[in-house]
């Protein structure tokens, strides 16, 4: 749809006119309807944790009863079993947190892949989650004082240690 119509339907969701709204994930944005009360994703298999949690924040919005239902189409993936059954089992947006950071790993904080295994040195989020909260304030504080010595020690548990030149150039 054109711009023009995509905003034409939503509206028509929105007011009540429009009783049925079928759409792509563009719905996880933008859309707040307290009466919308079933939510049916298809290929449910296909996406990730976060989304997938998104999509569902988008119904249950009153005090109506409202349901999720997570279509998926073949055989499913390890991966995409775990996924669905964390989603089965819970509306906690932090046990989901912790599930997708279990099975996506964290990615790269300074860098841009979204999922995979951590390029720290030392630490396993998984493991050592308790130690974030240690490791903001220290990187806080080093920032703070302008404590290089820190600053480069912390950029060095990333893998880091080398954009320290061209941090230092402003």
């Amino acid at each position: 749809m054109k711009a023009g119509e995509r905003d034409s339907a939503m509206q028509a969701f929105r007011n009540g006119t429009a009783q049925l709204l079928v759409a792509t994930t563009v719905v996880e944005v933008g859309v707040d309807v307290p009466e919308a009360s079933i939510i049916i994703i298809e290929h449910a298999e296909r996406f990730g944790l976060a989304q997938l949690h998104q999509l569902r924040g988008r119904v249950g919005r009153s005090d109506q009863q409202s349901s999720c239902l997570l279509v998926y189409h073949g055989a499913l993936s390890e991966t995409a079993a775990k996924r669905l059954g964390v989603m089965r089992d819970t509306n906690d947006g932090f046990v989901i947190a912790e599930e997708d950071l279990e099975l996506r790993g964290p990615g790269e904080f300074l860098g841009q892949r979204q999922s995979g295994m951590p390029e720290f040195v030392l630490a396993d989020l998984a493991a050592h989650r308790d130690l974030l909260g240690l490791a903001r304030s220290e990187a806080g504080r080093a920032l703070e004082q302008n404590d290089q010595k820190h600053m480069n020690l912390l950029l060095s548990l990333f893998e880091r240690d080398s954009a320290v030149k061209f941090l230092a150039s402003g």
